[in-house]
């Protein structure tokens, strides 16, 4: 079997179509046809084909998982979670499954991305403390539920924490220019108060200050 055409496509500049012995087989990243090697004429076996083919469905979840990656900093958790998704079968609007891909290439695509420093929880948690409701106030407390959650590791929470500027005095002051003038009974703000994480002893400093 020999590829007759490489073609590159309307509506995305960045791939080709692949077309072998004048039937499209396959569509490839303009850098994944450099880095394979494919030419038009060159020939190859069913089974180099299928090979090619797997190259192609590589390409478009490393660049699906790397648009969704840079949109902000990501967990590895969030990460795979998302990776996880894709090996799920899907139905399209037309009623028909379409399966889901292989456990092994969300691998290859989770392992290029952490290679290439597009994901790592030391950043990802950087980003969060340091942009997470700043001008609302969120407690250290809830910030730490909330990385938690995401998979980040108690040891970078911790060592982020000593580095933040961030307070839960400060922070107490925010919600407090926010929310005081909701609450006629304060009391209530309080409980409010305590609900966010924050501790009864720095509740009670803010509101008297």
């Amino acid at each position: 079997m020999r590829i007759t055409a490489i073609s590159v496509q309307a509506r995305d500049k960045n791939r080709v179509n692949v077309s072998v012995d004048g039937k499209y087989r396959f569509s490839l990243d303009i850098l994944q046809v450099a880095e394979l090697g494919i030419k038009s004429g060159k020939e190859y076996t069913e089974k180099e084909l299928a090979a090619l083919e797997e190259e192609s469905q590589f390409g478009k979840l490393y660049t699906r998982t790397l648009e969704y990656a840079l949109m902000r900093p990501r967990s590895r958790r969030e990460v795979r979670d998302y990776l996880y998704r894709k090996t799920r079968d899907t139905r399209t609007k037309q009623g028909a499954i379409r399966k889901g891909v292989s456990k092994e290439l969300t691998e290859r695509v989770f392992d290029r991305l952490a290679a290439k420093k597009y994901i790592d929880d030391e950043k990802f948690a950087r980003f969060w403390i340091e942009n997470r409701n700043v001008r609302k106030g969120t407690s250290l407390r809830k910030l730490s539920a909330e990385l938690s959650a995401k998979g980040v590791d108690r040891t970078i929470i911790e060592s982020l924490f000593e580095q933040s500027e961030r307070s839960d005095v400060e922070e107490i002051q925010k919600i407090i220019a926010k929310k005081a003038a909701r609450y006629d009974d304060e009391q209530k703000l309080v409980a409010y108060l305590a609900r966010q994480g924050f501790s009864y002893d720095d509740i009670k400093d803010a509101l008297a200050d």
